[in-house]
């Protein structure tokens, strides 16, 4: 299967699942792209280079990589920093404070289901 084209995350602009654009929709949709969770929990630290990165999150080809941090970057989810590399932006560091819930609330989930 090949990697589909990224859609511009703008409001209102259809994406995987939402012909709507609504705001929870374009997060879904860029949340669920290959290896985006990964960069993002990678990135949960300190600021990494390109090669850090890509070790980091283990098997990511270098285009990907690529796609990949220009469309977090795009969302104002991570920013490249002169001299330091990749780095969650705050809204970054918000969403994964958001997200650290779910992961509590998965984990539950996963007791349950064995």
């Amino acid at each position: 299967m090949s990697e589909r084209k990224s859609n511009p995350l703008k409001p209102g602009r259809p994406a995987r699942g939402s012909s709507t654009g609504r705001p929870v929709m374009l997060l879904l949709d860029l949340l669920g792209r290959r290896w985006v969770l990964r960069i993002f929990w990678e990135l949960r630290g300190e600021a990494l280079n390109f090669r850090e990165l890509q070790a980091a999150c283990g098997g990511i080809s270098p285009s990907v990589l690529n796609t990949r941090l220009a469309e977090l970057r795009e969302a104002a989810l991570v920013d490249l920093l002169p001299d330091r590399g990749y780095a969650l932006t705050r809204q970054g560091r918000e969403l994964l404070a958001h997200l650290t819930p779910l992961t509590v609330w998965s984990e539950k989930w996963a007791k349950s289901l064995a």
